[in-house]
């Protein structure tokens, strides 16, 4: 199966100079009355009418037509949006969800881009109990979370990252044990850490944070966490606070799935104390997913995308900005940020929405730049590069590239055999080349744009339901039973 966009171009010389100014003219103007294509694509239409024709009628008339019909908040902010990076040296490791980008997005140069049991293997190490969290790595430490005799034993691990061998672990207090999917565990939700502590979540048996000897600093413990898969979502390390949120409520019974919320909040904490800055109420009653925190220019946003809606919160007070419908009822991947929009993604089947920030209340029909329900993933989170988005239908092991700024379809492949559920790591980019990893361990590594291609397939021999950490040339990788280190 193949998609492919043409491209169509212009033919300028064969029409007389007043005939293109005119034509231009009026495509422009079509364009800017389609506002639901965004603020970002009317900018950067703006700028290309006046760089065809300067000074022209026509360009003066787009940007008057764009400066009216343009939405005040948009005039304010600007098209500006980023993710916040990790404080202190947090963006010289990979020390948080989805590496110093929040995105799987990696600077640098000189990883490999093959590997297998045996080629390119630095280091292996047995990883003691079970776990799905991805690795977290600070200096020459490597960090990860594990869970033994069903749940009733949480810990955090600390390895040293020249060798791998394990020097500390960590036990979280005793408390609840719960029930969790197949592909969940207690020990789902990746640690962070600011090089002083390390802040890790359990679920029903609460958050904590330890220093970098394995001793418990604080223990926060917000009672029974009532998800019917289980908790996975990794608190986010945001100036001096940790904020997690905890959507429950939603459960199995004998007329199908109880819908109502209860309980559910998001939650800064002190990172030093463990102390509660603010707690918000909220309404949705299942969610997996990880909070990002994004900046305007002008201001910090608290992004949570979950079950129905994506909710914007003030960072610093736990206040609501703005809230945005279109999600489905399960929602497992983080969003990502890009061009001006905020992009998040729901369901078995669900759609892709891509959002301009910066609104007030329910923004549904105002700052939805376009969506798309083509290969939207249920679990792995997509991947932002260049002008393009990459999603993974997990359910049919297929891979969709997207124009970012239109929800065009560039291409649209399927990575090996179609099967259910088979991808649950975040892809990552590095060195331009996309890295998609499936749950039996093999890695697909593709060529980044708009041409599909596949340069290699690597396998690691193992299990793999976790995303991998990138630190100075390495790759290091939690499989099903080991901590692996990749480089050359």
């Amino acid at each position: 199966m193949r998609i492919q966009k043409r491209k169509t171009n212009e033919v300028l010389h064969r029409t007389p100079a007043a005939d293109v100014t005119l034509r231009l003219c009026n495509r422009d103007l079509k364009n800017h009355r389609r506002s639901a294509l965004g603020n970002e694509i009317r900018r950067r239409s703006i700028s290309r009418t006046f760089r065809r024709y300067p000074g022209s009628a026509c360009g003066l008339a787009v940007l008057a037509f764009a400066l009216a019909s343009a939405p005040s908040d948009t005039l304010a902010q600007g098209s500006g949006v980023s993710m916040v990076a990790p404080p202190g040296d947090g963006a010289r490791y990979w020390s948080r969800w989805r590496g110093p980008s929040g995105q799987g997005v990696v600077a640098g140069t000189g990883y490999p881009d093959t590997w297998s049991e045996t080629a390119n293997v630095a280091w292996m190490t047995p990883v003691p109990g079970v776990g799905h969290s991805s690795p977290i790595v600070w200096r020459d430490r490597i960090f990860l979370t594990t869970s033994r005799n069903r749940g009733r034993q949480v810990s955090i691990l600390s390895f040293r990252r020249s060798d791998g061998e394990l020097l500390w672990e960590s036990e979280a207090p005793e408390g609840r044990t719960e029930n969790h999917h197949g592909k969940n565990t207690p020990a789902s939700a990746t640690p962070t850490t600011d090089g002083e502590r390390i802040y890790a979540s359990f679920g029903s048996r609460g958050l904590m944070a330890v220093d970098f000897d394995g001793n418990i600093v604080w223990h926060r413990d917000f009672g029974r966490i009532n998800n019917y898969h289980g908790p996975a979502g990794s608190p986010l390390l945001y100036q001096d606070t940790i904020i997690i949120y905890q959507d429950q409520g939603a459960s199995f019974g004998a007329g199908g799935i109880n819908r109502e919320s209860a309980g559910a909040f998001v939650i800064a904490l002190d990172a030093e104390t463990g102390e509660t800055r603010w707690r918000t109420e909220r309404s949705a009653s299942v969610g997996w997913g990880s909070p990002i925190a994004i900046s305007l220019g002008d201001h910090d946003e608290l992004i949570v995308s979950s079950s129905r809606q994506v909710h914007s919160y003030d960072p610093t007070t736990g206040e609501e900005l703005w809230r945005c419908g279109g999600n489905l009822f399960e929602v497992i991947p983080t969003p990502v940020v890009g061009h001006g929009l905020v992009f998040c993604t729901s369901g078995r089947a669900g759609p892709t929405l891509a959002i301009r920030p910066g609104g007030s209340g329910d923004v549904t029909e105002s700052h939805v730049v376009w969506k798309t329900t083509r290969g939207s993933p249920f679990v792995p989170s997509p991947v932002l590069y260049g002008d393009y988005l990459y999603t993974l239908n997990d359910m049919s092991s297929i891979i969709t590239c997207l124009n970012a700024r239109t929800g065009e379809t560039v291409w649209q492949e399927r990575l090996g055999r179609p099967r259910r559920e088979a991808i649950s790591a975040s892809p990552v980019v590095v060195d331009d080349k996309l890295f998609v990893t499936k749950d039996d361990g093999v890695t697909y590594v593709l060529k980044t744009g708009p041409e599909f291609e596949i340069l290699h397939t690597n396998d690691i021999g193992a299990r793999t339901l976790a995303s991998p950490a990138l630190v100075d040339g390495m790759w290091y990788i939690r499989t099903e039973e080991a901590l692996v280190a990749i480089g050359r």
